[in-house]
């Protein structure tokens, strides 16, 4: 009788540290993408209050197409080279994407007043709680969504460097409604792949769980803003 009880709380035990270390990279991943979406936010402001900076930034189309540039270079540097750099190392390149992101969505604030901004931020923070609540806790294995999701991934780039040149607004509607739903499902799977991650590096060293979260918190920060992006780009459609 105590051998098995000894077992029981043994195993208890297991399942009790299992969930206390995935829920600690859980916490992690959304505290530090809620970190990046406020310096994004602020950095955004801050330029959009500046007009010369807004006059160097958007004068010609060479100044943002180096800051996107900058972004794919910070994210495949992350992504690429996070196991053999430091934790503080990845985290202070977070960072500057952060801050380079924001930088390139500062016109937002010279197109929106205030007010419709914030409704669109919550109207996009709902749906994308939803969305990733639903890969938290969903029994379906959303891996199945995976080539869809790729193949409309690449698709909206193709479609908009193209337009990028053709600026055609049938284009820019077609292109946010898939967007949109792209990155509806996007959200749903990151989230569950997220989850599985964590669970599979529960016993691994505190490094290593603090890099998963990050690469976590980039990801989920990726798909909120690219997915504002695209509920923006209807707004601006059925407004003007």
């Amino acid at each position: 009788m105590f051998d098995n009880n000894s077992e029981a709380y043994v195993g208890y035990q297991d399942v009790h540290s299992v969930r206390s270390a995935v829920s600690a990279i859980l916490k992690n991943v959304y505290l530090w993408m809620t970190m990046a979406l406020a310096i994004s936010g602020l950095t955004a402001m801050v330029v959009a209050g500046n007009a010369e900076l807004m006059q160097a930034i958007y004068a010609g189309r060479g100044t943002l197409f180096i800051l996107f540039l900058v972004q794919f270079g910070l994210i495949w540097l992350i992504s690429s080279r996070i196991g053999s750099m430091s934790f503080l190392t990845a985290t202070l390149l977070f960072i500057a994407y952060s801050i380079v992101t924001g930088v390139t969505l500062s016109s937002i604030f010279l197109l929106f007043t205030t007010g419709s901004i914030a409704s669109v931020f919550f109207i996009t923070a709902g749906t994308f709680a939803a969305l990733s609540i639903y890969g938290f806790i969903t029994k379906k294995d959303l891996s199945t969504w995976r080539t869809y999701l790729f193949m409309g991934l690449i698709g909206l780039i193709i479609a908009s460097i193209v337009n990028w040149f053709l600026a055609s607004e049938m284009m820019y509607w077609i292109i946010s409604y898939v967007g949109v739903a792209v990155f509806i499902g996007l959200t749903a799977y990151d989230t569950q792949k997220i989850k599985q991650l964590a669970c599979a590096c529960y016993a691994e060293s505190e490094d290593t769980q603090n890099k998963v979260a990050l690469l976590g918190a980039i990801t989920l920060y990726l798909d909120f803003i690219t997915f504002k992006i695209y509920c923006i780009t209807m707004v601006i459609l059925i407004c003007f």
